[in-house]
């Protein structure tokens, strides 16, 4: 067994509380919807790409955004709809390049399909700008080695895997999400944090996530 390393600085887990408001914007037409999402909040933007995520975090792989469901199911743009739910999000390391992509994906579409222009959804069916509020607190776990790291992981929250392996990175727009971090920057592990961060989370549930890096370390120790 290789010797288990110790860290410079532990790891403080975090758990998050989650709420989410109305911001009182509305859109009708794909052109109010591509002027909103250049200006809503960026937390709003989070909440309509990660609303599904957050909510259902037992189910997997990851369905449709928000965005990509409307044009979809209310307007009737089948082909925006594939293109906005084709968007990559572990591509994109903030909520800025998040929102120009989907801003982007929709302005093309427009100009090059003038009827869209003129589709309305009907009078219920607009698409209600929501906004994501986070409250990020510490909890009482902490650990200084890969082997308190995997019994801890064992323990915490969903709440708490969520808010490393996503907020994190992209809310706080960090390169990479914290577990990695940690553990290439404290740890001085660059090898386990680049096995944490090369897959896509996106593709499994929350408690999927936690058995598939719990074996990483296992490995690693062993």
């Amino acid at each position: 067994m290789a010797p288990i390393l110790k860290a410079k600085e532990p790891f403080r887990f975090c758990t998050r509380l989650h709420l989410s408001e109305l911001t009182g914007l509305r859109a009708a037409t794909l052109g109010q919807l591509l002027a909103l999402i250049k200006e809503v909040p960026g937390s709003s933007i989070y909440h309509h790409t990660h609303r599904f995520l957050q909510q259902h975090q037992y189910l997997s792989p990851e369905p449709p955004n928000d965005f990509a469901y409307w044009v979809t199911d209310i307007l009737g743009e089948d082909e925006l709809g594939e293109r906005l739910a084709s968007i990559d999000t572990m591509q994109y390391p903030t909520i800025r390049s998040l929102r120009d992509k989907i801003a982007q994906t929709i302005e093309e579409y427009l100009n090059g399909s003038a009827f869209a222009k003129l589709k309305f959804a009907r009078a219920g069916e607009e698409f209600h700008f929501i906004k994501s509020v986070s409250f990020v607190l510490p909890t009482n776990y902490v650990a200084y080695d890969l082997k308190e790291f995997a019994e801890v992981l064992e323990k915490i929250t969903m709440d708490s895997i969520y808010f490393h392996i996503f907020e994190a990175r992209l809310r706080l727009e960090k390169p990479t999400n914290d577990f990695s971090l940690w553990m290439e920057n404290s740890l001085g592990d660059k090898k386990i944090a680049e096995s944490l961060s090369s897959f896509d989370p996106y593709t499994s549930t929350l408690e999927d996530l936690r058995e598939k890096i719990i074996r990483i370390i296992e490995r690693r120790i062993s």
